[in-house]
């Protein structure tokens, strides 16, 4: 068995339209387009978490998707080897995931634009619901740094825009920042 090696980094606050006609104007191809809905479980002690990986149940369009990401320390990107296994049946898989006595600690859903270039995946995420106060943001994910900061590069934005921030550092930011401004 072997994992996909996942680099990423989130940029935040963006602006989709521009972003996606420079996307367009390199190429890319619109991949996704729709609502995501992510389940997130550990065990009791938090075992998951502490080791600073996840386990999600994942839901967009027709499709349902388990995925185990594995903590890779890396500097000014987020990497994970992630394990992911496409699952015929939502409400089974969430069920068999009871059964093994993981609770979900998490739920999260947004809307999600898609688009690729070769090498590398790009993510416009809104998310919705009592975490709608977060601005949209774009996640770039490519098979290395250098493509990864390539892509970025040539969309406007530097380095400093890059955040290797897993998606409770984004809601912890924007909740820090929601309260100052609420």
């Amino acid at each position: 068995m072997s994992a996909l090696r996942e680099i990423e980094v989130k940029i935040l606050e963006i602006d989709q339209k521009k972003d996606e006609e420079k996307l367009l104007s390199l190429g890319a191809k619109k991949a996704f387009e729709g609502i995501i809905e992510a389940h997130f479980f550990d065990f009791k002690d938090k075992s998951i978490k502490k080791a600073r990986s996840s386990f999600r149940l994942r839901k967009y369009g027709a499709k349902a998707v388990i995925t185990f990401k594995r903590f890779v320390p890396a500097k000014g990107v987020k990497a994970r080897d992630e394990f992911e296994v496409e699952v015929s049946d939502f409400e089974t898989a969430k069920h068999i995931i009871d059964c093994l006595g993981l609770r979900q600690w998490d739920y999260v859903r947004k809307k999600r634009t898609s688009y690729s270039l070769p090498g590398a995946h790009f993510e416009f995420d809104k998310y919705l619901g009592s975490l709608s106060f977060i601005p949209e943001f774009l996640e770039i994910e490519a098979k290395n740094y250098q493509l990864l900061y390539h892509y970025s590069d040539l969309l406007g934005f530097a380095k400093k825009d890059c955040k290797p921030w897993t998606t409770s550092q984004i809601i912890d930011y924007y909740k820090g920042k929601h309260r100052k401004n609420g």
